[in-house]
Order: structure tokens, then C-alpha cells, then sequence
């Protein structure tokens, strides 16, 4: 049975005896083990949801006694931060709000509410090869094609009863449509109290004081769900370490620019997850912390690549360029800073309002490009990567005014259409095409830049 050959993990001497195993290999278990998942899904929602966890957990062992060495001290331990993230809504979904990835979490931190984050759920449900049957049933019940895959796995997981029920639902229309449809019919589905956060899209004063408002309603809200009291005076140190950690990470990137950081593919996602989900936390400002010791990371190698939206994390095509090679890197991903630590928690309702209205893909797509450059030369990365992920209408519609404002700023740019969670959508051969090219593109400049300094010293 597959639960034999996957639960093998919580055996560190098995760790050992696989650690050599080739990637088909492993893959051939992922693919059995999502198999069951969808196949259990349709016969026994309760068992499937049992090896969800199961694998997750056994997984998370492995992250803990046997990490990939490759990663940094402090990547490997956000490896087990995001894993432990996505496990306790299994575990303990009574404890668990379903939210969208920009809803500010500090209030239901303080109430001890997990977050339940949709795109998280389906990132690791297509990571678990189990997508496809989520992703088909939420279209069976009319759910549009051209809706988010993210939206509609996690719609198709919450139909077929995989995910369990949350103890209420939270979200925001920032920056996402799909949000205005998933969290309404998952409230219905589910029969639990929902609460929305809407933010203008203009950026004053005026505005942060209305969400301001809201996020006081929001507190009323959560206590009447959870029956525990919120004080003001807490809620603003957990803003004060919000502050904090934005702070640091801001830092991070910075330093990190001349140094050489051993990457993969789903990293910068953690990274922007946590950074939005679990920013306020303790273990969000110890990932930081540790990421801070990028001083030791040896020089620079080969090509540093800042990455717009989601990164397609399953694509052969990318991470035969982008994973853990020295020719090329991901060093920043604009998920994680799409807000600036420019807020003062000593106000925290106006504090988590400020980051909601001037998020950076809150707006203008002026605005999110603007950031995204300004970024991209902090983390020192010699091209960028605008990712058009399917369904995705403010990504897709922007993408030609940012090549072109990217590259007036000498920072080159290529366009990836593509799917960052369901597979059928890949377009393989024309993403390592056009990947390739890129990159033996910035290669080629880099070399004639040189040859020109070195004629130029010769004259």
C-alpha cells in the first residue's frame, strides 16, 4: 500500500538509505502518494485528509533530522516554519480562520487563531501531486476555467470535504478578484461566520483611517468568535515585532546582494507566505534573525534573477536554470515586500491599515512596478522575471508596461506565462526556451561589457 512506502519517512534510518535516491525516483512516490489522495478524496474524505497530514508530518521530520544542506541554517528552519504552518489547520481547525494572503493575522495571532491561507493549502496539495481532481471538481460545479488555480483547488478540496471546517473566514479584495467569490461561497459551504476587509485602491489618509476602522470591527469580530479579549497593548508589540521584521528583512536583501545563497524554487514562496501570514510572530522574526548572517555567505556567483509574482515551483523547465545552480539564482521574490515597515505600531489599527493601502499591488500597476524596481537593485539581481500566472488579470494585464519600465531602467525583463500551481497549464517547452535564451542573454552582455572595460583600460 502507498501509506507504507511514504510513512517510511518517520524512520530516520530510511532517511539514510534514500538519501542518494535519484529525483524520478522520488518522484514516482510524490505522484503514488497524490494519487491516493485524489483517489480517497472521491471514497473516504476523512482518510484522505488523514494521509494529507500524515505525509506532511512525516515530511516535516525529514525537514527537521535530515534538511537538505544545500539550503542555508536559516532556509531550512523556514522549511519547517511553513510546514508547521500549513499542518495545524489540519490538526486543530477549530483553532484555525481561513484567510487571504494579504490579511493582516496580528489581530487573530492575539485571539489564537491559525491562519488556514488558500494559496498556501493548494501550493502544497500541488506539490503533493493531488491538484488535478480538486482543480476538476471545483469546475464540475461551474466554478469558471479562468479563475485562479489556487482558488479553485482549495474550492475543489473544501467540496470534496478534505479540508476541514475553519472557525470563521477573513479576507481582503487587495489585489486579488478571485477573492470577491472564494471566500463568500467557502463561508456558505462551510456555515461559518466571515468577515471582510475592503481596501481602496487609492492611496490618502482618508483611506487608512477607513480600513483603520474596519480592523477595530475586526477585533469585535474575533472576540465574539473566539470569546477572548484582544488588548490594545499587546496588539501593538506584536506590531512593534511586525516592524521589526520587515525591517530586517529589508536589511537581509540588501546584504545579500554580493553574496552567493544556494537557491530552489519554493523558498522565495515560503518566504513570501510567512512574511504576510505569520508577520507579528516570534518564529516569523527568528527566520529573519538567522537570515541576517548572510555576511558569511561566500561572493557572488554567476546571475542573480528577481522573480515577479508566483514562481511555478513544479516546472521542470525552471528549475533546470534556477535551482540550486551556480549559473543562475532567485535572490528575491516580490510576494515577500509587498509592504514597507513605514507604519507606526504604536497606532496598530492605522498601523495594519497603512501596509493594506499602500501595499505595493494595491493601485496603479505603476505602483507594484515601481516597488518591484526598486527591489529588484536592492537584491542586485541582473534581470527579472514577470511570471503571467494563468487567471491572474493584474499580473497579465501589466506585464508589457513593466518590461518597458524595467528596462528603462537598465534592468532586463522576461515575460513567463504559465501556471504557478496547476500543471496542465505548464507550456514546458516554451518556458525552458524562452528561460534559457534569457539567461544566455544576460551571460552574453555581461561578457561584452567586459571585453569593452578591458579595451577601454588597454587604450
Amino acid at each position: 500500500m502507498m501509506l507504507n512506502v511514504f510513512l517510511y519517512l518517520n524512520k530516520e534510518e530510511k532517511w539514510k538509505q534514500t538519501t542518494g535516491q535519484d529525483e524520478d525516483e522520488n518522484m514516482k512516490i510524490i505522484e503514488t502518494y497524490g494519487n491516493y489522495i485524489e483517489k480517497w478524496s472521491n471514497e473516504n474524505p476523512g482518510r484522505a485528509r488523514w494521509l494529507l497530514k500524515t505525509g506532511w508530518k512525516a515530511q516535516n521530520l525529514k525537514f527537521r533530522f535530515a534538511p537538505d544542506k544545500r539550503l542555508m541554517p536559516a532556509e531550512q528552519y523556514l522549511a519547517r516554519l511553513m510546514m508547521d504552518t500549513m499542518i495545524r489547520p489540519l490538526e486543530r481547525p477549530e483553532e484555525s480562520a481561513i484567510v487571504s494572503i494579504f490579511t493582516p493575522c496580528e489581530i487573530l495571532q492575539e485571539a489564537g487563531l491559525h491562519p488556514y491561507n488558500v494559496e498556501g493549502f493548494s501550493c502544497y496539495l500541488s506539490a503533493s501531486k493531488a491538484e488535478r481532481a480538486f482543480l476538476q471538481q471545483a469546475e464540475n460545479t461551474g466554478i469558471s476555467e479562468t479563475l485562479c488555480s489556487y482558488h479553485k483547488t482549495f474550492i475543489g478540496a473544501a467540496q470534496k470535504k478534505v479540508l476541514p471546517k475553519p472557525k470563521c473566514i477573513v479576507y481582503t479584495n487587495l489585489t486579488c478578484d478571485a477573492n470577491l467569490l472564494t471566500f463568500k461561497k467557502l463561508a456558505k459551504m462551510y456555515d461559518v461566520p466571515i468577515f471582510a476587509i475592503d481596501v481602496p485602491m487609492q492611496q490618502n489618509e482618508d483611506n487608512v483611517q477607513y480600513v483603520a476602522d474596519q480592523l477595530r470591527k475586526l477585533k469585535d469580530f474575533i472576540e465574539e468568535c473566539t470569546g477572548k479579549k484582544i488588548t490594545d497593548e499587546i496588539l501593538t508589540e506584536r506590531l512593534r515585532r511586525s516592524k521589526r521584521t520587515l525591517e530586517k528583512f529589508a536589511q537581509y536583501e540588501k546584504e545579500s546582494a554580493d553574496r552567493y545563497i544556494p537557491a530552489d524554487l519554493v523558498t522565495p514562496l515560503y518566504a513570501g507566505m510567512t512574511n504576510n501570514l505569520l508577520l507579528g510572530t516570534e518564529e516569523e522574526e527568528t527566520y529573519v534573525d538567522r537570515l541576517l548572517n548572510v555576511k558569511k555567505a561566500p561572493a557572488k556567483k554567476g546571475k542573480k534573477i528577481y522573480w515577479m509574482h508566483t514562481i511555478p515551483f513544479w516546472s521542470d523547465a525552471v528549475k533546470n536554470e534556477l535551482c540550486f545552480q551556480e549559473k543562475a539564482q532567485i535572490v528575491g521574490c516580490e510576494l515577500s515586500r509587498v509592504c514597507e515597515p513605514d507604519f507606526d505600531p504604536e497606532k496598530p489599527y492605522e498601523a495594519m491599515a497603512r501596509r493594506m493601502v499602500y501595499h505595493a499591488l494595491n493601485g496603479s500597476a505603476i505602483r507594484r512596478i515601481e516597488a518591484g524596481i526598486r527591489h529588484a537593485k536592492e537584491t542586485g539581481a541582473d534581470g527579472v522575471v514577470w511570471f503571467g500566472h494563468w487567471g491572474c488579470k493584474h499580473t497579465l494585464g501589466a506585464a508589457q508596461l513593466a518590461k518597458r519600465k524595467f528596462e528603462e531602467q537598465g534592468i532586463p525583463l522576461l515575460i513567463l506565462d504559465g501556471d504557478g500551481c496547476d500543471r496542465s497549464h505548464g507550456g514546458e517547452g516554451q518556458t525552458s526556451t524562452r528561460l534559457g535564451a534569457f539567461l544566455e542573454m544576460l551571460n552574453t552582455e555581461t561578457d561584452e561589457n567586459t571585453d569593452r572595460q578591458e579595451e577601454s583600460h588597454d587604450e
